[in-house]
């Protein structure tokens, strides 16, 4: 049987709600939502190459690559036997304890411990700690993790010193030399496990200076270890996790997003909740209780007013009154925030399964927009080490785009596409001027979904005001972007195009309602929402009119049919599409599919993956398929959103 070791990951569940260090692990008893390769977690943050990047600003040391406990020990104790040593994953136990500290310097009777993090600092404006002296809110996890590996350190080597540091991406420094991001590539070895290649082609000039940033957190780790009741806490969950018993926690804001929970397929799998069970421990809750809707279903509601009702001991969103959600009114068209949270909450009570729809101010917005229509969607990320020399760290990269278009007759066409997975390539120009090309013919209305595309050809505009290279139609892209866009917080320049794009996220969150979203207002929820309201979209997307001959026009479909009703329900087409890993278990799709990935995480790993890993034409095809697929979806899906509200509005 494997140690329980209370390790820097599952203190940092436990520092999430202790509860959890009994559910972790148990794959086979308890559902778990959260994406178990932390590899592609990682792979989309760019924290693998990050982590080789570092070690690079460490010469010389060894990697303890083993992933056996007590073998990973023994290698690095023969290393710390020296005077002076460099270690990589440098493993460290201590009673019920065992890290794997990212690099560790040992000067004599002396240790620098350096956990290396995929996290961005601009030097000068980040502040590790308030004004009183707390942890600020987004530098805490990863404090708390340093300091948990100090404190075993200490219990380790009483006898030496232990200064601790958290080596951090510089956002503000400009990338030495161009292809720095290809000298990082993931490969396999034969057992089919992962790692990062560095290229032999890595010289002096790519390191100096550097990108990353080393922060002495010494003293802040130590007021940490030093707080009233941190070793005790730190004793209890390793005591509690290597006795495999159970802590029990009281319920508190951190419930809602608890990753411990079954959905209906896990549930027939036979795996267990814990969030259930947490629940029904807590508040005597069992049977269909357990399913109800509770406070923590409220779209957007404040944590404050949560905690508030948690105090209260009201849970379920039965216990809750207007009064607690302080609805405000105004005089704009259709709800405020307020206004939809207590409509979620009566609908809720009264078991009115809608849909509502403010069709006096949805009109009023039809009839300003101006026909052809077009719908767009942008696929991006922004990588940690830059493509090239004078970038900084996770400049905005735009890969891909899709644009579907309805013209004054009613007709629609998947118009047009972008995508750029070359390795190594700065995509974000070519990707600009093909919208351009796209948009740039009539004076039709642009759409996007929340304030994504938005904030992306923001960036591009200040790639393009800073960039020294001779770009001759510099002028033209910056005036484009002005056109359709709203200038953003913080840029030197104002505006608000003549033809800035109207956000369909704000429109729902306005005018539409519909209780199967569960407050959602993604559009992975609202699609499904609105094709169960409108009977006239069942009909026609029930055909197989899409990439077919006289039907609507595809790009990337054929004679396809994105609606199948069974038992009533109608499908949800993001289901349909193809899987975007070639490898993925079932497990790993729905996880890919949940509400936070679907929103671009699944593309930008994707895309990740095709810049970094080394793969076959035949793989890399079969991904470049998946994202043209994925993204026109994602377009098609504001169409068929316009098109029921249409249906209903006018039915």
């Amino acid at each position: 049987m494997a140690p329980r070791y209370l390790t820097k990951s599952r203190y940092k569940l436990a520092r999430e709600c202790p509860t959890k260090l009994y559910y972790t692990g148990k794959t086979n008893k308890y559902a778990n939502q959260k994406l178990d390769d932390s590899f592609l977690q990682a792979l989309a943050e760019g924290g693998y190459q990050i982590g080789e990047l570092a070690k690079c600003y460490f010469p010389g040391g060894t990697d303890i690559e083993t992933l056996d406990y007590d073998q990973a020990v023994s290698e690095t104790d023969e290393l710390l036997k020296q005077e002076n040593a460099v270690i990589y994953e440098a493993a460290i136990t201590h009673g019920d304890y065992f890290i794997r500290a990212d690099v560790l310097v040992k000067i004599g009777n002396s240790f620098d411990l350096i956990e290396v993090k995929a996290k961005s600092c601009t030097p000068g404006k980040d502040k590790f700690q308030n004004k009183n002296g707390s942890l600020a809110a987004k530098w805490k996890p990863y404090l708390e993790d340093v300091a948990f590996q100090k404190y075993v350190m200490l219990q380790a080597f009483p006898d030496h010193t232990i200064n601790a540091h958290l080596m951090l991406v510089d956002k503000s420094a400009p990338c030495p030399t161009d292809g720095l991001n290809q000298k990082f590539m993931i490969t396999r070895d034969e057992n089919n496990r992962q790692g990062i290649s560095v290229s032999t082609s890595l010289s002096d000039a790519d390191l100096d200076p550097k990108i990353m940033i080393q922060v002495d957190v010494d003293d802040i780790c130590d007021s940490i270890i030093t707080g009233e009741g941190y070793e005790g806490e730190v004793v209890d969950y390793a005591t509690n996790y290597s006795n495999d018993t159970k802590i029990s926690s009281p319920i508190s804001s951190v419930c809602g997003g608890c990753e411990f929970y079954a959905t209906d397929l896990d549930a027939k799998q036979g795996l267990k909740s814990g969030k259930h069970e947490c629940f029904a421990e807590q508040l005597g809750w069992n049977g269909d209780e357990l399913g109800q809707p509770t406070i923590f279903d409220i779209w957007n509601l404040h944590y404050m007013k949560k905690n508030k009702l948690i105090k209260q001991g009201r849970i379920a969103m039965s216990d809750v009154i207007v009064d607690d959600i302080g609805v405000k009114h105004d005089d704009n068209p259709g709800l405020t925030a307020s206004e939809r949270q207590w409509m979620q909450v009566e609908m809720a009570q009264n078991g009115d399964l809608g849909p509502w729809i403010d069709k006096t101010g949805l009109l009023a917005e039809v009839q300003t927009w101006i026909h052809p229509l077009h719908f767009i969607d942008f696929e991006t990320t922004t990588v940690a080490i830059p493509f090239h020399k004078d970038m900084t760290p996770y400049e905005m990269i735009a890969f891909q785009f899709s644009h579907h278009i309805i013209h004054q007759d009613g007709t629609i066409e998947h118009k047009g596409e972008y995508i750029n997975t070359q390795q190594g390539e700065f995509p974000n120009y070519e990707f600009l001027r093909t919208l351009k090309d796209e948009l740039d013919n009539d004076e039709g209305t642009v759409f996007r979904y929340a304030a994504h595309e938005n904030s992306v050809l923001n960036a591009i505009y200040r790639q393009l005001q800073n960039d020294p290279a001779d770009i001759p139609d510099r002028d033209d892209l910056c005036d484009f972007i002005q056109s359709i866009t709203t200038s953003v917080g913080g840029s030197p320049e104002n505006w608000t195009g003549e033809r800035s794009m109207v956000d369909m996220l704000e429109l729902v969150k306005r005018f539409y309602y519909e209780p199967s979203t569960n407050g959602s207002n993604s559009i992975k929820y609202v699609l499904p929402s609105i094709l169960s309201v409108s009977k006239a979209l069942q009909d026609k997307y029930s055909q197989a009119i899409y990439g077919s001959e006289g039907g609507i026009v595809s790009k990337n479909f054929k004679d396809w049919t994105w609606v199948q009703i069974a038992d009533g329900k109608v499908s949800d087409p993001y289901k349909s599409l193809p899987k975007m890993f070639e490898n993925m278990t079932d497990k790993d799709s729905t996880i890919l599919n949940s509400d936070e990935i679907r929103e671009g995480g699944a593309a930008m790993t994707a895309y990740a993956r095709m810049q970094f890993e080394e793969m076959s034409d035949e793989e890399r095809d079969e991904i470049r398929r998946a994202l043209l697929k994925y993204c026109e979806l994602d377009t098609l899906a504001m169409v068929m959103i316009y098109e029921g509200w249409m249906d209903v509005v006018e039915n």
